[in-house]
Formats: C-alpha cells, structure tokens, sequence
C-alpha cells in the first residue's frame, strides 16, 4: 500500500505544530510537576530568593497559563512571550541546581550542564512554535 507524500510546502507547517505540541507538552507537564513535586521543586530555588513555595507555585501556574495559551490561536503570541519570559525567569534556578549538583545524586551532572544550553533551543522552539518567529500556526 502506497501512502500519499507530504507537500513540500507543507513540512515546514508541520514542523512548526510538532515544535508547538512539544512546547505545549513541556509547560503543561512542567506545570504540574511543580504543584505535585512542590518540595522537590523548592529545593532548587536559589536562597536569594524569598518565599521558594510561593515561587514554585506561581511559576508552575505561570507554566499552566501559558501552555493553555497557546492552544487558543489569538492568545498563542502572547502565550509565547510570556513563555520566554518565564523560562528566562528560571534560568537563576537551573544554575543554582548545577552549583549544588551533589544534592541531586539521582540526577546526572551531565544533565544538569546539557540543561543550560537546551534552554536556548527550547526558547527557539517557543518563539517559533507561536508564531513569534516564522509563521503563525
């Protein structure tokens, strides 16, 4: 049985909805990982930075908001910055969990570096999955 091509035309529109799901996926999931796992989640906030709970708590809403966003295509932009504001905003909790790596043994160090630049591409990903860049979707 012979399946029908993809138009050329039409991979780049794919691609960019696959970036847009993931992106979804990722702040959806990361959203309630931080009210199922708020103590784990705690323990990563840097110690200059007062009230972690409520820290954690608000940046897993702020990830839920913004992953509700960008299924609605008016508020998809929006949603996007909002979304690189936010992973911008954390980036201070990810260098602090790498500075106290030896607290997280089950986490790989290797991760924990590889983290930091993945983070350029999942602001890639979020600029282009909501049409910031590009196309919109």
């Amino acid at each position: 049985m012979k399946t029908a091509a993809i138009p050329r035309n039409d991979r780049p529109r794919r691609a960019q909805t696959a970036a847009l799901v993931f992106v979804f996926l990722w702040f959806a999931i990361g959203g309630v990982a931080h009210f199922v796992f708020t103590e784990a989640q705690m323990r990563i906030v840097p110690p200059s930075i007062p009230w972690p709970r409520a820290a954690v708590l608000a940046s897993g809403a702020f990830e839920l908001l913004g992953a509700a966003g960008l299924l609605w295509r008016p508020t998809r932009r929006a949603a996007g910055w909002g979304l690189i504001a936010l992973t911008l905003a954390v980036t201070p909790a990810n260098l602090h969990m790498l500075r106290i790596a030896e607290q997280f043994p089950a986490v790989p160090y290797w991760f924990l570096v590889l983290r930091l630049p993945f983070q350029l591409v999942l602001l890639g990903l979020i600029a282009w999955g909501s049409g910031i860049l590009g196309r919109r979707v």
